[in-house]
């Protein structure tokens, strides 16, 4: 299956939900895997964020949110679901909020605008993780359960409450079609005796009969008649798609949902990515073991490279430093990254730095009052994202030379025993030869560094 991205940019204006801010949203096409990426234009630097289960809230109460740094993006799951359930992989959302407009409650809207841009297909494959184990997750009368299903992505939810005001079921696949006809339209809802605590702890200060439906006894209450006799457990259906979009793949499974939440959707989309994360790097281990025999029959055979050795790298998702400094050329005292956390999806990169009082730039930088330098930050960024692109590019006999740092922000000083988190992403790749990177460093969640990088990729005998 093809990556897919949309045609062109197209917007929409309106209050959110919690706030109750007047917002704009605007959808834009973006390159092979990008992924979606949250833009917030109202916030110094215009910072992106992209969805993912390992960045998610605390506050799960009536929304899906996430946090990276200092950002903060909620009730972000009806935009989610609508890219998800239409299989849009790459797409740049900007929103001069922290929160997307309600509308009318549903994805319809986010649909149209899919449509109206138009879809475009990409080179790039779409990553797809079929379930291989059970996953459970239940809280009292509340249950989601996530079972192997080959053939796409299905699910059976049970729609109700302790008042038992409504009691709904529907089992269905979903496809792009069905999700549009069937899902997108579902309006969220709520009953009465429930809008005064929500209003209490801040939520639903822009809620209003135009965005959402209200259930009073046995009386709704809404603008319009219903859409579907079982609007509601359509509508929770829709959640669960925008929820288990955070696992930053599609998915292949049957969900089986009785009175869920945002809260056990996240639990169980969290769940789903440590068993994929298990199943990766047992084919990693795997691949990389054959890895291992092929370089050792081609050594037996004289077949090396032009130092001796060549390095497999494109099946690894951690490095420890005796790895880094077989793929980078830097040496003492210039070797600024310790580790390499994680790699996801080729595109992402998660290092580690460890600030000591014993690096050698303390003696003058300052004396009494040490402080790490920003070109060292810098040069950390760029030898972190030189990693990731040797995960897409084959690293023998290849060096990355850094050309431009743009946009480069010092918002706090790195210390001794700061551990400086570095989080790298690819944002352009032309023909493997011009590589563009976005970094930011984090120390413990507050991001004290970052830049956008380039790197031209060249063979060592092309090196000047």
């Amino acid at each position: 299956m093809k990556q897919r991205t949309i045609a062109k940019e197209v917007s929409v204006n309106g209050k959110a939900l919690h706030s109750g801010a007047e917002v704009s949203l605007t959808m834009k096409p973006a390159p092979v895997g990008t992924g979606v990426v949250f833009k917030r234009t109202d916030v110094y630097g215009k910072p992106e964020v992209k969805p993912h289960i390992s960045l998610i809230s605390s506050d799960l109460v009536r929304n899906t949110g996430v946090t990276s740094g200092h950002v903060k993006l909620h009730t972000i799951e009806h935009v989610m679901a609508a890219l998800s359930g239409m299989n849009i992989d790459n797409c740049i959302v900007e929103m001069d909020s922290g929160e997307p407009p309600i509308l009318d409650g549903s994805a319809k809207k986010f649909v149209s605008m899919i449509n109206e841009a138009g879809v475009v297909e990409q080179d790039g494959e779409v990553e797809v993780f079929e379930l291989r184990e059970p996953v459970s997750i239940t809280d009292g009368n509340r249950s989601v359960i996530a079972l192997p299903y080959p053939d796409g992505l299905k699910i059976t939810c049970t729609s109700t409450d302790d008042r038992k005001t409504h009691t709904q079921h529907l089992s269905i696949d979903i496809d792009p079609e069905t999700f549009q006809k069937e899902i997108a339209p579902a309006r969220t809802f709520t009953v009465y005796e429930d809008i005064e605590p929500l209003l209490k702890l801040g939520k639903i200060q822009g809620g209003s009969l135009d965005s959402a439906i209200v259930i009073k006894g046995d009386t709704i209450l809404c603008k319009e008649p219903l859409r579907y006799k079982d609007e509601f457990v359509r509508h929770k259906i829709l959640d669960i798609i925008g929820d288990l979009s955070l696992l930053g793949f599609k998915l292949k499974a049957h969900i089986i949902a009785v009175r869920t939440g945002h809260a056990l959707n996240a639990q169980l989309t969290a769940q789903i990515y440590n068993q994929m994360l298990k199943y990766r790097d047992a084919a990693k281990n795997a691949r990389s073991a054959k890895a291992i025999e092929r370089e050792a029959q081609a050594k037996a055979s004289g077949d090396k490279s032009e130092h001796g050795k060549k390095i497999v790298v494109s099946t690894e998702t951690t490095l420890d430093t005796r790895r880094i400094l077989n793929l980078i050329p830097h040496r003492y005292p210039f070797v600024m990254i310790d580790r390499i956390e994680s790699i996801l999806n080729d595109n992402e990169v998660i290092a580690i730095k460890n600030v000591t009082i014993n690096e050698p730039f303390f003696q003058g930088h300052f004396p009494g009052n040490p402080v790490m330098p920003g070109v060292l930050q810098l040069e950390a960024m760029a030898q972190a994202a030189g990693v990731l692109m040797f995960k897409r590019v084959d690293g023998t006999n290849k060096l990355a030379f850094f050309m431009s740092a743009d946009k480069v922000k010092f918002r706090k000083a790195v210390k001794p025993g700061d551990q400086l988190r570095i989080h790298g992403i690819i944002t352009k790749n032309r023909g493997d030869k011009i590589i563009c990177a976005k970094v930011e460093c984090f120390v413990a969640e507050t991001a004290v560094s970052s830049a956008e990088l380039m790197f031209s990729i060249l063979d060592i005998n092309e090196a000047p």
